[in-house]
């Protein structure tokens, strides 16, 4: 699934977030979905006395349209003024913009009172969400339990992070590190919980000193496995509502805990209290807990975590190799259910067939949705093992639907498959062993030329990247052209990025590095062991998309020289299903690529077979067949 950017905002004005600032929210925590109407993961709303406005960025301005009603007005981010300047410039002189601190980072704050000072406009800090006062029904908080996630999948302990991260701690001068990222605190204590749609985080923060640590977690959450589990590893469980008054606390040098030994230790007895700093990570910190520090006393640097995270360990990339085969298996199942369904109930030409003319059966005994076909690809998923649920809503869209980029259908409203247009389906899952995230588009009816050139541009695309070698200290930034120049050549290009981050059984979309057009993407050069996925597309609105997505293992590359002694990187893709050769203009591709498309596909057929009936054998050994420049 394309990534593209958070955030989250009142003369008195609010603006609007979620607590975390994560992608993916709890129900309760839906705040601007409640207040907008407007469901994309990514967006801010800011509500004056006189209107209504929402930022979003490209993935979503259809989808924006659509669900925003007329009292509302969509800014399109990279085209209208951000949310701080539009403040700055339409909002009266000493107006007064309302935040919950809970809600929004200590960059967002800084940013946004920079741009206030030129009116002499004030960020204030509610002392309640005013979302939450007029929501009368949200949803209550419910108590999903913790999992200890195994050492066996994890691949290290949360005492050989814990040492690391101290050493990261000393090496800064810095006391301890305030720990607000939820998938951050679900990796370092190498726990797992079901608080947010897809992504198994628990609702927590984390503090960790020099010599003590804390989870801060509603307490219900925790049972005995875990209590003892938290016990022997040397953490502090704490209510998960003590965390501001701890802060204050660490920022004096009386932070108190119970050290392995069972004996207290408190910060002040090492003499940290005045000298050292402590540290946050400006882009997720709150200003809640922000504004319980000196200003002199954070170290505001990127999070000691972050690169740990994204940097997989042996363990994590066997498990996410072996999750991709699985979870590539169950794709093909799909596939193949779908070609027979659209065959047998709609008269569709197939998978494989470019025949004119569809005769849809006038009575149907299955009709075939987007949301019923994709609970079909959930159900071949959840056969498999170590299956824990979705990575994200399935993106399962027909036809003028492909072209809305992160299109969630609903069962009540959403598109019948047809046979005459584009359908395009981006899914994924998580298992205890890794996270997935793939796309493939197809046609089962016959194509037009012009959907042809433009689905085999997004492949040229697609395996320029894949293919690319480049040299260590080479950012996302730099490789992201491999991708678009096929789409360029034509005059075509697309408004996501190209690839993003994949977690190890946690978020689907995993920083710090991406490769993008966006300036971030200049800032974490990629690493070998990083994962990263290749997702190219394409969409003309009211019409169709296209959209190409593998999982990539950034990994040294052998080359004949190493010029400049930089060492050089490629990629190993790990997702496995066939790319739609009839959507293929193979004159439009060099003999390298055909090569790489028969290498992909004989590869894909030897690694999913054993997964596979007799049925779906034959099918994949069809979807898999060589193709020629002259077919």
């Amino acid at each position: 699934a394309p990534i593209g950017t958070d955030q989250g905002r009142s003369d008195p004005v609010g603006l609007d977030c979620a607590e975390f600032r994560s992608e993916y929210v709890s129900e309760r925590d839906k705040r601007r979905q409640f207040i907008s109407g407007f469901t994309g993961s990514a967006g801010l709303a800011l509500i004056t006395t006189k209107e209504a406005l929402l930022w979003t960025d490209g993935r979503y301005f259809l989808q924006a349209t659509n669900q925003l009603s007329d009292r509302w007005r969509l800014m399109r981010m990279g085209e209208d003024p951000p949310v701080e300047v539009w403040i700055a410039d339409n909002l009266s002189a000493e107006a007064v913009i309302g935040i919950d601190s809970w809600c929004i980072s200590v960059d967002s704050a800084q940013r946004y009172e920079q741009a206030f000072l030129k009116n002499n406009q004030t960020l204030f800090q509610l002392s309640s969400d005013l979302v939450d006062e007029v929501w009368k029904d949200r949803p209550p908080n419910d108590a999903t339990p913790v999992i200890v996630h195994p050492v066996e999948f994890a691949g290290r302990s949360v005492a050989q992070k814990m040492k690391e991260l101290r050493e990261k701690l000393q090496h800064e001068k810095a006391s301890g590190i305030i720990i607000t990222a939820l998938d951050e605190v679900a990796w370092l204590y190498n726990v797992r919980g079901n608080d947010v749609h897809y992504s198994p985080v628990v609702h927590s923060y984390a503090i960790v000193t020099l010599h003590g640590a804390f989870f801060y977690v509603d307490k219900r959450k925790v049972t005995t496995e875990v209590k003892n589990y938290m016990s022997e590893s040397g953490i502090d469980i704490r209510e998960y509502d003590m965390v501001q008054l701890d802060v204050s606390l660490l920022a004096s040098g009386q932070l108190k805990g119970s050290a392995v030994n069972g004996s207290l230790h408190m910060e002040k007895d090492i003499n940290v209290a005045e000298q050292s700093k402590i540290w946050i990570d400006s882009n997720s910190c709150c200003l809640a807990l922000y504004s319980k520090l000196r200003p002199d006393q954070a170290l505001m640097l990127q999070s000691p975590i972050t690169l740990p995270k994204a940097v997989k360990n042996p363990m994590e990339l066997t498990g996410l190799r072996k999750a991709h085969i699985r979870d590539g298996a169950a794709v093909v199942q799909y596939l193949a259910w779908l070609d027979n369904q659209m065959q047998e109930n709609y008269g569709a030409s197939g998978y494989f067939s470019e025949a004119n003319g569809s005769q849809k059966k006038e009575h149907l005994e299955i009709k075939l949705t987007e949301v019923s076909v994709s609970d079909k690809l959930e159900a071949f998923r959840a056969e498999k093992e170590h299956f824990k649920g979705l990575s994200f809503p399935t993106i399962s869209s027909v036809g003028p639907n492909a072209a809305i980029i992160h299109y969630s259908p609903e069962a009540n409203t959403c598109a019948e498959l047809d046979a005459d247009k584009i359908y395009l389906c981006d899914s994924g899952a998580q298992y205890l062993d890794g996270t997935t995230d793939i796309t493939r588009t197809v046609h089962f009816g016959k194509p037009s030329e012009h959907q042809k050139s433009c689905y085999t541009a997004v492949l040229k695309g697609h395996i320029a990247l894949d293919a690319a070698v480049f040299p260590n200290g080479t950012t996302g930034h730099a490789l992201d052209i491999l991708a678009r120049t096929p789409l360029w050549k034509s005059g075509l290009d697309y408004r996501h990025g190209t690839g993003h981050g994949i977690g190890s059984y946690l978020n689907v979309h995993e920083g710090p590095h991406l490769i993008s057009f966006r300036p971030s993407a200049r800032n974490v050069p990629l690493q070998a062991s990083m994962t990263v996925t290749d997702e190219p597309g394409y969409y003309e609105d009211g019409n169709f998309g296209i959209r190409l997505e593998n999982v990539l293992i950034v990994k040294e590359a052998d080359t004949k020289f190493n010029f400049g002694e930089k060492g050089y990187l490629s990629f190993e893709h790990i997702t496995w299903a066939p790319y739609q050769t009839k959507l293929i203009n193979t004159a439009l591709l060099t003999p390298a690529e055909i090569e790489w498309v028969n290498l992909y596909h004989s590869d894909c057929q030897k690694i999913l077979e054993s997964y596979l009936n007799v049925q779906e054998k034959e099918w994949l050994r069809k979807a898999t067949e060589p193709i020629t420049a002259s077919s």
